[in-house]
């Protein structure tokens, strides 16, 4: 058992996983920070993990391709809507989710090509690897396929894909071909050839 991780039976039928421990810095000021910089070390970012409003709000601020992104979670880390910001003081994307798979813009259009997914997976950060990890009690060797919402931050083109996520051992992951290990929250430590977690 990895220290801060504890377990707990899930359905009451003896199902057993590994739950990660609670971002007790979220309730306070500045809230739970956590840094990647890119495996050459030229691009850095910060994400910070606030808990506000009965459910986490996550800010990340990517360096190398200048973006700000939002992401607002319920309790158990299902997201609930996705604000990207690049250039502009207003949100170049924002997208919303009922938690039951159905999505749509803020205003109000409804975008079925992304319905079924419950992810979101921005290519420029580890720190979406953590969404599906931190949402799904898989036990260590079981796998799920998990639809996620892909958005390009350079051309915003926003793609439903398919994905793998299998859960190797406590502490280490695979999504699809990717294998990373997290740590007591569930946030990736590193990637290994493209990020590196350095605080």
């Amino acid at each position: 058992m990895v220290a801060g991780l504890v377990e707990r039976d899930h359905l009451g039928n003896g199902t057993v996983a590994v739950m990660y421990a609670p971002f007790v810095a979220a309730h306070e000021a500045p809230g739970h920070v956590v840094r990647w910089a890119t495996w050459d070390g030229e691009g850095l970012e910060t994400v910070t993990i606030r808990w506000e409003n009965e459910g986490f709000t996550v800010n990340g601020a990517v360096g190398r391709e200048r973006i700000e992104y939002v992401l607002r979670l319920s309790p158990t880390w299902q997201v609930r809507q996705f604000i990207l910001f690049r250039d502009l003081p207003e949100p170049d994307l924002w997208l919303a989710t009922d938690g039951h798979g159905r999505w749509g813009e803020m205003n109000g259009a409804h975008r079925t090509e992304l319905d079924g997914c419950y992810d979101v997976l921005l290519p420029c950060t580890p720190f979406t690897h953590a969404l599906p990890v931190r949402r799904l009690p898989l036990l260590d060797g079981h796998t799920a396929d998990v639809p996620v919402v892909t958005v390009d931050v350079e051309t915003l083109e926003v793609l439903a894909e398919p994905r793998r996520l299998t859960r190797v051992d406590s502490v280490t992951w695979r999504f699809d071909d990717e294998q990373f290990e997290v740590d007591d929250h569930g946030l990736p430590v590193d990637l290994p050839g493209r990020y590196r977690r350095v605080s």
